[in-house]
């Protein structure tokens, strides 16, 4: 789920419409559903709008607790939290959740006040920073995107676009087909380069050691080492075994 990438509306949703393939795109695991084509889900048949709708419930247990317990950077939420949010989001009364809780209903009153603060204070810097985005930025200013699959926030990746440029046309002969000349030491160099070799691997698909290996060695002679750092800095996952690798 690329948050950097979707409006509020699309995260509530739990999909994307994306015109050029005018389709119907899960945000969790970027399953598309063409417009226009009819879906059978069980006995009936539907839209793929609907079609869509029915799978994030079905194979993500809905929007709510796919956005709750979504495993990213900015998901902040302690365990109780979550707890006491998936309560709320239930409907259950203050004190149905203090007796779950074991505490006093003022308390989660209180919490609840907290909650819908912290929304509002959330809401007003979301519309000011909107308004500084929407002002071109220049490219030498512009910071590159954080990719989702960043396991934690740190300078290493406060790239400007056009520091991005420069690292791309140093570290590779050829962006396509891709070449890498040398795997950079610097950690700022090394993610920018990772991101761009992770690009060569598809979405939502799994990938046996040999295909990696194969892609990668296409890539750049020492395929190992930067298999093993696509795994280390969170582009990629495997099995325990190594049988199976996918995009993170």
């Amino acid at each position: 789920m690329d948050i950097e990438k979707l409006g509020i509306d699309e995260l509530k949703r739990g999909y994307k419409y994306e015109k050029d393939i005018s389709s119907y795109i899960c945000n969790i695991c970027d399953k598309a559903y063409a417009e226009g084509e009819i879906f059978k889900i069980e006995d009936r048949f539907y839209s793929a709008k609907k079609a869509v709708e029915i799978h994030i419930e079905k194979e993500h247990s809905g929007v709510f607790m796919s956005l709750l317990n979504h495993d990213s950077k900015y998901n902040s939420l302690t365990d109780n939290q979550k707890q006491l949010l998936s309560l709320m989001y239930m409907n259950h009364s203050d004190k149905e959740i203090a007796l779950r809780q074991k505490v006093a209903a003022s308390t989660i009153r209180s919490i609840r006040f907290m909650f819908r603060e912290k929304a509002k204070a959330a809401k007003l810097y979301l519309s000011v920073y909107e308004l500084i985005n929407e002002k071109p930025i220049p490219k030498e200013d512009k910071i590159v995107p954080i990719v989702n699959s960043a396991l934690m926030i740190d300078d290493r990746y406060i790239t400007t676009e056009k520091e991005k440029d420069n690292i791309l046309k140093n570290s590779f002969s050829s962006l396509e087909p891709l070449t890498l000349k040398v795997f950079p030491a610097k950690e700022k160099k090394k993610i920018i380069v990772l991101a761009r070799i992770a690009e060569k691997f598809e979405k939502a698909r799994k990938y046996d050691e040999k295909e990696v290996n194969r892609i990668l060695k296409g890539i750049y002679d020492d395929f190992a080492t930067v298999r093993r750092y696509l795994i280390e800095y969170g582009f990629m996952q495997r099995t325990t075994d190594c049988s199976e690798y996918w995009l993170k």
